[in-house]
């Protein structure tokens, strides 16, 4: 597949295709959730062992950090799809909570200084 820029809609509509095409139906949300929860534990590990104290053990070879990050994306988009949410308004939302909400507290914050 070619390496190209895609926006958070056409993210959601190619999961959405390819589910329909390829996957037959999607799962329950209540077993998105769980993907969800083992796909972020999978990248939690490569983490730990990467940034973390922990060594890598023979079964993490070949795992892949930006494909434990995909998984998790791929899943995130799987359950907006299935209860309504458009990604790309409830981030655009979630950047201006944030901004208004952050203004000044992390400016202050003599820890990130």
């Amino acid at each position: 597949m070619e390496n190209k820029d895609i926006t958070i809609s056409e993210a959601q509509q190619m999961v959405d295709q390819w589910i329909k095409t390829i996957g037959v139906r999607y799962f329950g949300e209540l077993t998105n959730l769980a993907i969800l929860t083992e796909e972020v534990g999978e990248l939690a590990r490569i983490m730990a062992r990467t940034y973390g104290d922990q060594s890598f053990k023979k079964s993490d070879e070949g795992k892949d950090m930006a494909d434990e990050m995909a998984d998790v994306l791929w899943v995130l988009i799987c359950l907006a799809n299935q209860t309504g949410v458009d990604l790309n308004e409830a981030f655009l939302k979630n950047i201006e909570k944030k901004t208004n909400r952050d203004k000044d507290r992390h400016q202050n914050n003599e820890k990130l200084k």
